[in-house]
């Protein structure tokens, strides 16, 4: 199966170096054509129609984001391109879409053009996208995070998250209507994504919602009471962090 692709960077150099690693990596992978700006790839999207966008995030006049939400519509799929950008990638990782830092580590390379072809194959409705674009457009109010399960995408606010388990490499999401969603991924990598939105990690295996914590107990050595009477342990070194982030949220 042959894909069609356009890269749209505004540094000549990492066009370049795209299209070499694209040529010897992926030979099904057709560049139809390339852009440095916003204005010129919204151009060769419209006129190509492909189906996989290298993209970068930060372009001079305007965002990556930017030139998503000035298309009609989205009927590809999208790998971003970026050097380290914190706001930029936190929205990607909310969305579970796939992203990759500069300088391009093959691997990683290999593997979200791979999932990316199976997207392609599957003709799926890129949901991941809306809920980015949906993201960039509110801030981080109340945003939904993709959790990607066996079965399906969930979209999910983290407003009724109340708490996260981990087990092994999964992680087990407990939500307040008392539904469980198990995820795929670690804890860890959900800790630094949730963290600004009140959510503390109270032990290597456990990840609280503070809107949902009722008390702080001294049993156990420190124990966290929810408000549907759940109890979440405290592990020793984090005590100071947890009584700390409570206060702040007084």
């Amino acid at each position: 199966m042959k894909i069609k692709a356009v890269i749209i960077d505004d540094e000549a150099n990492n066009i370049e170096n795209l299209q070499i690693i694209i040529t010897k990596y992926c030979p099904d992978v057709t560049i139809e054509a390339t852009a440095d700006n916003v204005s010129d790839g919204i151009d060769i999207i419209k006129k190509h129609q492909p189906d996989l966008v290298f993209l970068d995030i930060q372009m001079p006049d305007q965002s990556g984001f930017d030139l998503l939400s000035n298309l009609p519509e989205i009927k590809f799929e999208v790998i971003f391109i970026t050097a380290y950008d914190k706001y930029g990638i936190q929205a990607i990782k909310f969305s579970a879409l796939d992203y990759l830092l500069k300088p391009i580590n093959i691997n990683e390379f290999k593997i979200a053009v791979g999932k990316a072809k199976q997207r392609i194959r599957e003709k799926q409705h890129n949901h991941n996208l809306e809920n980015l674009l949906t993201y960039m457009k509110t801030g981080n109010r109340d945003p939904k995070i993709a959790l990607p399960t066996l079965k399906e995408t969930m979209y999910v606010k983290i407003t009724d998250i109340v708490r996260c388990e981990a087990t092994n490499n999964y992680t087990t999401f407990y939500l307040q209507s008392k539904e469980q969603v198990l995820v795929c991924k670690t804890l860890k990598d959900f800790a630094d994504l949730l963290k600004p939105h009140d959510f503390v990690r109270t032990h290597q295996s456990h990840l609280v919602n503070l809107r949902f914590v009722k008390s702080y107990l001294k049993e156990d050595g420190g124990t966290l009471l929810l408000d549907n009477q759940e109890k979440v342990p405290i592990s020793r070194q984090n005590r100071e962090i947890i009584r700390m982030a409570l206060n702040a949220t007084l």
